[in-house]
């Protein structure tokens, strides 16, 4: 686990060292890191531009302040996009508020798969799901988003099992930092305006694929773990330098 953006220079990248190829850049003049994988990925996600399901290679978080309030979040992310050089069709883009210096990434090799995580978070909109609370039709930034790349191959329903452990094991780093909801204290689940992206390489080079990503199988339990530490040290450093 590792903030590997802190350092202050103005392009910055790393390289992940269990999936070759694969690579996050901070540009900190163009205030967005770029994920860029070595081959098309499966991705499905919530998010803003080209979420649901598709197939893309680059991943964009962009940072924007949080007055943010622009009616045409789509439409802005695409002309960014396109000013630097990404294919549109193959890239699936965030919004954020939060510090993206801050962001924190975390991989490991497990039981046919290859993980990589990175988690950029704010909590100034912390809130706990299931309490009735003022809400609003217009969309807003993410706060948390977190992107999974697993290399290796999961059924459809492990797909969808993959987001809910990395949602889960959100939750349960909010809670063991004793993040609130400032409407009524009680321990928040996430924020207002989350986003996690799942990126898949299906790759043929595993002979198994993972049927369901529980938090009590081998890959829902390692991709828990490296969501939730990477959700953990990204809340706990934001108020830093």
């Amino acid at each position: 686990m590792v903030q590997p953006f802190r350092a202050g220079e103005a392009l910055m990248v790393y390289e992940s060292t269990c999936w070759p190829g694969l690579a996050f850049r901070y540009d900190r003049e163009q205030h967005h890191i770029r994920m860029l994988a070595p081959e098309p990925l499966q991705m499905l996600s919530s998010a803003p531009y080209a979420g649901g399901s598709t197939v893309a290679d680059h991943i964009v978080n962009v940072y924007v302040t949080k007055d943010y309030n622009r009616p045409d979040p789509i439409q802005h992310l695409e002309s960014e996009i396109t000013a630097w050089g990404y294919p549109l069709d193959q890239t699936v883009g965030l919004l954020t508020a939060a510090k993206l210096t801050h962001a924190s990434i975390a991989e490991a090799e497990g039981d046919q798969a290859r993980i990589v995580v990175c988690t950029t978070a704010g909590t100034s909109n912390a809130a706990r799901v299931g309490r009735a609370r003022e809400t609003f039709a217009a969309y807003a930034p993410g706060t948390i988003n977190t992107i999974v790349a697993v290399d290796g191959r999961l059924a459809p329903a492990s797909l969808v099992g993959a987001i809910i452990t990395a949602t889960e094991a959100k939750a349960a780093a909010l809670q063991d930092l004793g993040i609130t909801d400032p409407q009524d204290g009680d321990v928040a689940t996430g924020t207002t305006t989350d986003t996690v992206v799942l990126a898949v390489s299906q790759s043929a080079r595993y002979g198994a694929e993972h049927q369901y990503a529980g938090s009590a199988t081998t890959l829902g339990n390692l991709l828990g773990r490296l969501v939730y530490n990477t959700v953990y040290e990204a809340v706990r450093t934001q108020g830093e330098a």
